[in-house]
């Protein structure tokens, strides 16, 4: 057989924005060895892709799937998105450095900021590592997908100062020993770096996560540090991360990268709040990183490019009022005790306005955003069928009543007994403008799926069938060519990883085969199958037909194969 694997018949799209072209690929040793007509070649399998889009695998910049990637080596659902290289160990934490007497610690953090389950967890095989480098090559043959890592600040802390690291800054001493881990993980293949001063990030106690309490000197130092190996990018979330970013947290910015050398990749620029859209603050934004540009220093921001679509419910198993005590703390009681406090006029009037006015300040706990009224939906409701709330948000509802966006929430869900679904979706007009003005930006990243987190809420792993279904294929915001490049090639030069994002001969052959007239979300199926029975929701798409990574089929017709030819990827 002259190949491994020719896929026949489709139209390659390789990842450089240049046009389309008709012709076949062929497979020899995980690469790809010729890209022509290969009429009359021969091969141990072969791929009819005839009409169908051959293009570069997808590269997720924003993933937490070190912890999942070690009971699932395919990484779940990204790879039947067209994904074949994620990278995790984003927001400062990542599943190595951690000594066996700092597991629940570590657990906890993932547990709290992530919303990971426990029981999830404890499936992770924890005692195959401790150091970072133990833990990339626990990896190595045990992969689907293509697997790179950033190495946290979080971990690194803890490691050098054991509880210390959740109390004060470090000694010149203790930074000494962190800045000789970052370079020993860079050595062993680490993306980067990863930090947090995000007010969110808290762990199980409370208290904020170790990053959190670094002196600036000891972000810059270490970011250096990653920096001297001259290759990999800094993922950082600024202390602005979810309420909108200041004039200072753009000038440290720019100082890290102008210290690392490194692109320095954040979250949520331009906007109000970290599940808010670029509006009103994108013109700033732009002068931002014009002015990073010109220093030498660029960053990038990600952007949620797929509508923001969680279920909220009325019991135990929402994690969404947690900045409205009054709320959070309903959903924990007993049924019985439920219906009696929604009953109680002064627990009533303590709830009425609780989630317009919910915590904004750091040392009294989390203020990631609630959902907001003018965008939850009803999905499910015994008492109030579809022709009843005709698609209309609650505070929409509650205004045609009369009545107080919280009193309507609370009564239907009084009504329905708690088994209210409703439905939180960032969507309208204003969300549409905003995203479709942002995302043209060569300084913007389309992605942060944050696979592998947030299973009970909303897994965002069909963010790329969302992204090639609306933008490119509906709204024509892109061409497919340069559309495809904006999910490859982008990524992927951005973050080192300079042997993946195109099709080329002599190149890794990663490869996403799809159907560009059907590709899009299909559906969200809540599914019980993490280690320990846990749940999670798992989104569907439609039109990928195949996810070949290094040469070789991973997923067929929307099955997994059961082949493992992933590798741990590191920025070159």
């Amino acid at each position: 057989m002259e190949y491994d694997l020719i896929v026949r018949g489709g139209y390659v799209v390789d990842g450089t924005g240049l046009p389309r072209r008709r012709i076949d690929v062929g497979v020899r040793d995980g690469r790809i060895a010729r890209m022509a007509r290969l009429n009359g070649a021969t091969a141990r399998e072969e791929i009819d892709a005839t009409g169908m889009i051959v293009a570069p695998g997808i590269v997720d910049a924003h993933t937490h799937y070190d912890p999942q990637i070690t009971f699932d080596p395919y990484a779940t659902m990204s790879c039947f998105h067209g994904v074949t290289t994620v990278l995790a160990g984003n927001c400062g934490f990542s599943a190595a450095p951690v000594k066996k007497q700092d597991l629940d610690f570590l657990k906890g953090i993932f547990a709290r900021v992530e919303d990971m389950d426990p029981m999830a967890l404890n499936g992770v095989r924890w005692d195959r590592f401790e150091t970072f480098d133990e833990f990339m090559d626990s990896l190595k043959g045990n992969l689907g997908i293509n697997f790179a890592c950033y190495v946290g600040h979080s971990n690194i802390r803890r490691w050098v100062m054991g509880e210390a690291a959740s109390e004060r800054a470090a000694t010149e001493e203790e930074l000494a020993e962190m800045k000789r881990m970052v370079a020993e993980a860079m050595r062993a293949g680490a993306a980067g770096f990863s930090t947090s001063l995000s007010p969110t990030h808290n762990d199980l106690e409370d208290r904020p996560v170790p990053s959190r309490f670094a002196d600036p000197e000891e972000v810059l130092a270490l970011a250096e540090e990653a920096g001297r190996t001259g290759s990999g990018s800094i993922c950082f979330l600024p202390l602005g991360t979810t309420r909108g970013l200041t004039a200072e947290d753009h000038d440290f910015i720019i100082e890290i990268g102008r210290r690392s050398g490194l692109p320095v990749v954040i979250q949520g620029l331009g906007a109000r709040s970290k599940v808010d859209v670029p509006g009103a603050g994108w013109d700033d934004a732009v002068k931002s990183l014009d002015k990073a540009q010109e220093a030498g220093a660029p960053f990038y921001s990600m952007l949620i490019a797929r509508p923001f679509d969680r279920q909220v419910a009325f019991d135990e198993t929402n994690h969404h009022w947690r900045a409205v005590p009054t709320w959070h703390e309903m959903t924990r009681l007993p049924i019985e005790e439920r219906r009696a406090l929604l009953k109680d006029p002064k627990a009533r009037e303590e709830m009425r306005f609780a989630v317009e006015n919910q915590n904004r300040d750091p040392a009294k706990g989390t203020t990631l955003p609630a959902p907001q009224w003018p965008v939850v939906f009803v999905e499910n409701s015994p008492s109030l069928p579809p022709e009843k709330h005709r698609g209309l948000s609650i505070a929409e509802l509650a205004e045609e009543q009369g009545v107080a966006p919280g009193d309507f929430a609370l009564d239907l869900a009084l009504a329905d007994d708690f088994e209210t679904k409703l439905r939180w979706r960032m969507t309208g007009s204003d969300w549409a403008e905003a995203v479709e003005k942002s995302q043209t930006d060569p300084r913007i990243i389309i992605g942060t799926s944050d696979g592998g987190a947030h299973l009970a809420k909303d897994d965002q792993a069909d963010w790329s069938s969302y992204f090639l279904g609306t933008w490119v294929r509906e709204k024509r915001i892109w061409s497919l060519e340069e559309g495809v490049r904006q999910i490859t090639q982008v990524p992927a030069a951005l973050l080192g990883f300079s042997d993946r994002g195109t099709l080329r001969v002599g190149g890794w052959a990663d490869i996403m085969i799809f159907d560009e007239d059907e590709i899009g979300p299909l559906r969200k199926d809540f599914v019980r199958d993490l280690p320990g029975g846990v749940g999670r929701y798992k989104a569907y798409g439609k039109g990928v037909r195949a996810t070949i990574v290094n040469g070789e089929p991973i997923v067929l017709e929307g099955e997994l194969t059961g082949r493992m030819p992933g590798m741990v990827v590191a920025p070159q």
